[in-house]
C-alpha cells in the first residue's frame, strides 16, 4: 500500500532528542525550541515566532491577543477549512461568518469579504489552502479600511510566499502547523508568528500561563509572577528537537516535495486536457510549497468510486474538509454569508493523492497510471 502520508524524519533527530534528555531539559522553551523560533524568524522575516503545542493553540493565542474580540463579535473566514480556524474564536464567544471560496484555489473569495463586514466584524481569517496564498493585497486593504485584524491560517503554508512575502507574516498574526501530516513535523505542534513587536510581550505572557516568566529567564526581572490571563502553549523541547533536524534540511525537503508535485501535474495533464479531471491552480505571484496534490473529479459519486479503485490498487487517497457551515457546530455557532456556490460543490469533488517527503517518483508514476486506467 502506498500510504497517503508518512511523517517527515531527519537523521539527526534522535541525536538531538538524546541531547535534550542527557541535559535534563525536556520541558518547554529549551535550547531546541529557541533554535526553531530563531530559524523561522530568519526564514520568514517575522518580528517574533513562538513555538506552540499545535496550530490550534497558535490560533487560540492569536485570538486571545485581540481583546476586542468577544461575545457576539464576528470573524470572517471560509467554511472550507479545519475546525480549529473557527474554534479559536468560538471559544471567545465570537460568531464565525463563513464566506464562499474561489473554485480555482479553494481559498476564501476575497471579492465577497467586504459585503460580509458588519459593525460587529472584528477580524478576517484567510486560510492558505494547500500552501497557496489567498489574495492578500485585497484582504489587507479591506482590513485597513474597516480597522480589522487579520490572522493568517498558514497551517499548510510554511515555505510558501505571496508576492515575495512569507505566508504568516502579512497579517497581524500567522499560524503554522507542525502536525505529522505537514511538510515539517514535531508530531503535534505549531507556531505563532507576530508581525508587530508591540504584541510580543503580551503573547509571551499568555503563552506562559499568564506569567512574565519569559522575562525572568532572560534575566530582565529577578522573579516572575501572575500578570494576566493565559494558558500553557509550550511544546516539549524534545518535540522541538525532532522538528529542528528537519528545519536544517528544509530546502531539501521543500525541493523534494515540489519535484513530486510537478511530476503529478505533468503526468496528469493529459487527463485534465481531456476534461476528465481538474488540477490545482497556482496564481501568479504565489509560490507554493508542494504541501498537497489534489485533483477534482466530476462529482462526489465519481470521487467515491475513484477512492475505492485506488484502494483496490494499493493506493491510499483521501478527501478533505466537510464544510464547517454544514456541521452541527457550524450551524450552532456560525452563519454563512451569501450564497454557497462553490464551497460544498467543490469540496465534494476534491481528492487528495499521496504526498510526503520520501515518496518515490516511480510510485507517483504508478499512481498516475492507475488514475489513467480508471478514466479509461
Amino acid at each position: 500500500m502506498i500510504n497517503f502520508n508518512v511523517p517527515p524524519y531527519a537523521e539527526k533527530a534522535m541525536d538531538y532528542i538524546r541531547e535534550c534528555v542527557e541535559n535534563q531539559k525536556i520541558c518547554g522553551d529549551g535550547a531546541y525550541t529557541k533554535k526553531c523560533n530563531e530559524w523561522i524568524e530568519e526564514k520568514t522575516g517575522t518580528a517574533k515566532c513562538l513555538l506552540t503545542t499545535s496550530c490550534t493553540h497558535a490560533t487560540e493565542l492569536a485570538a486571545l491577543l485581540l481583546p476586542e474580540i468577544g461575545h457576539g463579535d464576528e470573524v470572517i473566514m471560509p467554511a472550507y477549512t479545519f475546525v480549529s480556524t473557527a474554534d479559536a474564536f468560538v471559544l471567545r464567544g465570537a460568531v464565525p461568518v463563513f464566506v464562499d471560496i474561489r473554485p480555482d484555489t479553494m481559498n476564501i473569495d476575497d471579492r465577497l469579504i467586504e459585503e460580509a463586514v458588519t459593525e460587529r466584524t472584528k477580524a478576517i481569517v484567510p486560510v492558505h489552502y494547500a500552501g497557496v496564498a489567498c489574495e492578500m493585497d485585497t484582504i489587507m486593504d479591506i482590513a485597513d479600511r474597516h480597522h480589522l485584524a487579520v490572522i493568517e491560517d498558514a497551517a499548510q503554508g510554511i515555505m510558501s510566499t505571496y508576492k515575495g512575502k512569507a505566508l504568516g507574516t502579512i497579517g497581524d498574526f500567522g499560524c503554522f502547523s507542525f502536525h505529522e501530516t505537514k511538510n515539517y513535523s514535531m508530531g503535534e505542534g505549531g507556531a505563532l508568528l507576530i508581525r508587530d513587536e508591540r504584541d510580543v510581550e503580551a503573547a509571551e505572557i499568555i503563552r506562559e500561563k499568564g506569567t512574565n516568566r519569559s522575562k525572568y529567564y532572560r534575566g530582565q526581572i529577578d522573579k516572575y509572577t501572575w500578570i494576566d490571563y493565559g494558558s500553557s502553549y509550550l511544546p516539549s523541547d524534545m518535540n522541538a528537537a525532532y522538528l529542528y533536524a528537519q528545519l536544517e534540511i528544509a530546502e531539501e525537503i521543500n525541493d523534494a516535495r515540489l519535484n513530486i508535485w510537478n511530476r503529478y501535474y505533468e503526468n496528469l495533464a493529459p487527463l485534465a486536457e481531456a476534461g476528465k479531471i481538474e488540477l490545482p491552480v497556482v496564481p501568479e505571484g504565489c509560490v507554493h510549497n508542494g504541501h498537497m496534490f489534489y485533483l477534482k473529479a466530476r462529482d462526489i459519486k465519481e470521487r467515491t468510486a475513484l477512492i475505492a479503485y485506488l484502494k483496490d490498487n494499493g493506493i491510499h487517497a483521501v478527501f478533505h474538509y466537510v464544510p464547517l457551515h454544514t456541521a452541527p457546530a457550524g450551524l450552532k455557532f456560525g452563519r454563512f454569508h451569501g450564497e454557497d456556490r462553490y464551497t460544498t460543490r467543490e469540496s465534494e469533488r476534491l481528492l487528495r493523492l499521496p504526498m510526503y517527503y520520501g515518496l518515490e517518483l516511480g510510485q507517483v508514476d504508478y499512481i498516475c497510471e492507475t488514475l489513467g486506467k480508471f478514466y479509461r
